[in-house]
């Protein structure tokens, strides 16, 4: 394991937000809070900037690494450190914290104090979890993130708060719970086999546990991912929370959050527990491929703006799992690509809904109509956040399609198929949407003098603007950064593909090798690794 940078530089990410926090005891004046929390959440967001510039795309070791003991007598240490993977999480969060807390000035005008000092452990606990190489150090972070965001649900939130507020903790608590159990039997396994007591999720990677343990754990790690992506049938709780959480509760909830889920598997399920995962794949691609279909058809019925997009998550996610479980390189560098394109689509998204409730506090689908005439600006916005959404060719949602449904035809074209049928009613509801609240007349007086973007809702959208562009059109350093943590998880889960960056003694590319014998190996290495390079 190395560490490119000298000081702690993980620890000043995690830390910023909780120190914001912390100032924000101490003030009382409406401004000033504001600022204050501006001022943190954009400092969290500056110094995480350093890991993109500084990650060694190269290296298979962790980096950054800091390990000091914590508590001993059981093993557990404050170990952290990150790869490629959890760098473009942590960016992710740090961004789209910065971008809730702004989107929050004229939107919260009750208990500010309380509101941004849970904003910023949210953010806090969200890092922290990302950079946990310990596993107890990762499931405290992991419940730490329930406390603030079950408050900003419950105080901040629409009508049916507390319900959707309590649904949303009994859901994770449980899942969380159970997932509890599968990390001590890990543990226990793992003192069993080497004498020695520890959470090290580097020590895990190198287990091999027998098939029936490693069957339950991955059941229990299941439950506890599933319900944060969340999967069907663990879904309920999502659209409920995404109502009637205030706009920065379903933006990070959209883009950050869920991600919480899929990370767990990547990071932990596929190499802790690969032959499980393996004997897993048919009935977790049934339940992806459920969720997608499903998804799709439930927000095309959706007469609530805000609530359809949350249905648009629950198909979305399905098809980032259905990349993921596909088990090839090209398949998981997708997954993890669209985790991205997905927090950045979807939060934006939220953020429209909030532009238009903030200025007529009200989400149904059918109160707007014409708003391009009056809100051009808005439109614009809109229209390429949609585009983005559904993997429209030259913005970040097409790639991550692409290599996913690559990833998925190589292995079952049946599953590929019907991934492109959930695409396909992903353009049909976001597009009905657009035309209904967008397109036509303006027939609803209350629409006639609506306001267009200001400068401050403008600098929430230009970084989302820039990031689908970018990675539309160049996302090569993205794909850069994934290659070693796709390897990793290769490496565990199916011994079929040699590392990338591997040369054989005759000198030539791992890569260009003929695939080796058994089962789908033989149609899909070569492609795989041409489409993930």
């Amino acid at each position: 394991m190395s560490n490119t940078a000298n000081f702690p530089l993980l620890s000043l990410i995690m830390f910023t937000p909780l120190v914001g926090a912390g100032v924000l005891l101490f003030v009382s004046k409406p401004n000033a809070i504001r600022w204050i929390a501006n001022g943190f959440a954009m400092l969290g967001f500056l110094v995480s900037l350093p890991l993109w510039f500084w990650l060694d795309t190269t290296s298979p070791d962790w980096q950054f690494v800091e390990r000091h003991e914590w508590i001993p007598s059981i093993g557990a240490e404050y170990f952290i450190g990150v790869d490629g993977f959890s760098v473009l999480l942590i960016l992710l969060a740090t961004l789209m914290g910065a971008i809730a807390v702004l989107s929050s000035w004229t939107a919260i005008t009750e208990r500010l104090k309380e509101y941004y000092i849970f904003l910023l452990v949210l953010q806090a606990g969200m890092i922290g979890a990302f950079v946990s190489l310990d596993f107890l150090l990762f499931f405290v972070f992991w419940e730490v993130m329930l406390v603030p965001m079950y408050f900003l649900i419950g105080i901040w939130g629409s009508a049916n708060r507390l319900y959707s507020a309590i649904k949303f903790f009994l859901f994770t608590l449980v899942g969380s719970v159970i997932m509890l159990l599968g990390i001590l039997a890990v543990y226990f396994y793992n003192h069993e086999v080497t004498g020695v007591y520890t959470f090290d999720i580097t020590r895990f990677h190198e287990l091999n546990m027998p098939i029936e343990l490693q069957t339950w754990v991955f059941l229990a790690f299941f439950l506890g991912f599933a319900v944060k992506v969340p999967m069907f049938p663990f879904h309920t709780w999502l659209p409920d929370a995404h109502t009637d959480a205030p706009t920065a509760g379903s933006v990070i909830l959209a883009a950050v959050l869920l991600k919480m889920g899929t990370y767990g598997f990547i990071r932990f399920s596929l190499p802790i527990l690969p032959e499980a995962t393996r004997n897993a794949v048919p009935w977790v691609v049934a339940l992806c491929i459920i969720g997608i279909i499903y998804g799709a058809l439930v927000a095309m019925a959706q007469t609530d703006w805000k609530r359809l997009v949350a249905y648009s998550s629950v198909s979305h996610m399905g098809l980032v799992m259905l990349g993921l479980f596909a088990l090839t390189p090209v398949g998981i560098t997708g997954s993890i690509l669209q985790q991205i394109n997905h927090g950045i689509a979807t939060g934006g998204l939220f953020l429209l809904v909030g532009v238009v409730y903030e200025r007529r506090h009200t989400r149904e689908i059918s109160e707007y109509g014409g708003l391009a005439k009056v809100m051009p600006a808005y439109a614009a916005v809109f229209l390429v956040l949609t585009m983005s959404s559904i993997g429209l060719p030259t913005l970040n949602g097409f790639i991550g399609e692409v290599l996913i449904l690559q990833g998925i035809f190589v292995v079952n074209k049946v599953w590929a198929g019907f991934a492109a049928t959930g695409i396909v009613l992903s353009a049909a509801y976001m597009l009905w949407l657009y035309q209904r609240t967008m397109w036509g007349t303006v027939d609803n007086p209350k629409n006639e003098h609506l306001p267009d973007l200001n400068l401050r809702e403008w600098a929430t959208f230009a970084p989302l603007l820039i990031l689908a562009v970018w990675i539309g059109l160049y996302p090569k350093p993205f794909l850069d950064r994934l290659e070693t943590s796709v390897d990793r998880v290769m490496a565990r889960v199916s011994s079929v593909y040699p590392p990338r960056n591997v040369l054989h003694d005759d000198g030539q590319d791992a890569a260009e090798l003929p695939a080796l014998d058994g089962d789908v190996s033989d149609v899909i290495e070569i492609p795989v690794r041409g489409g993930a390079r």
